[in-house]
């Protein structure tokens, strides 16, 4: 049987779970492509997935493959598969529910992949797609931003945040972020318009109220948010469902989001990426079999854009 490396967990539990092994290879289905990895990213989800906070939600058979950014090459395509042959290379935020991409290929439905961007490489590839289609998502499907709004977005350096505000300046809003210190200048060059430092300022005393909060944060700062969203502006968040009594209390409205595939918004983020209007931020690359470490960084809050798995040249 033809194997492979790959990141797995044998059981659901902390940073010893995560296991660098050979594993069998993938098959695919007729309406799926075998990707051959050179690049996955880490999300929050992967380590929330392996501390096991989404059991219930989506119920996984055990041992499962961890990471679901990929950008690579097309090793081969099922019978059904008309739109990419073998050799083209692709990125994709592949089915959270199937085997993800910490590994050296990934079988994924056709329908989920969309042509790499040509502009950068696969390291900056695989930083995009899970961030860039919930960015996309919370935006412009929940919050319909609009050219003249205000939008508020907590942890703006992070991996989705990066994202925001790009994409949110791209479409003409006026753009405030959250972060440290450190990173003002770093957003600032985004096309941040302001930026509050969380460690100093309550951002509820330093702005007036905003069209849009993009919550990725939950928790304490969900709550304060409450405070500087508009009457009929919107706060999404992808951490925590807005309870509804303070929606109904502050007279505007609430999403929460966990985002699907979405081939065809990749499709327009490799245009602006190709363009330059937008572009990922990496700020670790590591080879996969120190996954451990990578889960760590993510965890700390802290990291500046995307870590990545370089899993091969």
């Amino acid at each position: 049987m033809a194997t492979m490396k790959a990141v797995r967990i044998h059981a659901y539990g902390g940073l010893e779970t995560l296991t660098y092994e050979e594993v069998p290879l993938p098959a695919i289905a007729q309406d799926d492509v075998l990707i051959r990895v050179h690049a996955t990213a880490v999300n929050p989800v992967d380590w929330k997935i392996r501390e096991g906070y989404l059991q219930g939600f989506i119920d996984y058979d055990l041992p499962l493959t961890l990471g679901w950014d990929v950008s690579g090459v097309i090793e081969a395509i099922g019978a059904e598969v008309t739109d990419f042959k073998p050799g083209d290379e692709v990125y994709a935020r592949p089915d959270i529910k199937r085997d993800g991409a910490y590994a050296e290929y990934i079988a994924v439905k056709a329908s989920e992949v969309a042509f790499k961007p040509k502009a950068i490489d696969h390291i900056h590839a695989a930083a995009v797609p899970l961030a860039g289609i919930t960015a996309w998502h919370c935006l412009f499907e929940s919050a319909n931003l609009t050219a003249g709004q205000r939008v508020l977005i907590h942890a703006a350096a992070g991996g989705v945040g990066s994202y925001a505000v790009q994409l949110a300046r791209w479409k003409g809003a006026y753009v405030i972020g959250t972060a440290s210190a450190r990173n003002r200048d770093f957003l600032m060059e985004l096309g941040a318009n302001e930026v509050i430092d969380y460690q100093t300022t309550p951002f509820e005393e330093a702005i007036a109220p905003v069209d849009m909060v993009f919550d990725t944060m939950g928790g304490d700062v969900q709550e304060r948010s409450w405070q500087v969203v508009k009457p009929g502006g919107i706060l999404v968040s992808i951490v925590s469902p807005p309870p509804e009594e303070k929606v109904a209390a502050h007279q505007c409205r609430s999403a929460y989001v966990f985002i699907q595939p979405r081939a065809d918004w990749l499709t327009e983020m490799a245009q602006l990426i190709d363009a330059g209007t937008i572009k990922p931020i990496v700020e670790t690359v590591l080879p996969l079999s120190q996954a451990a470490e990578a889960h760590k960084l993510s965890q700390s809050g802290r990291t500046r854009g995307k870590i990545v798995f370089q899993v091969r040249d």
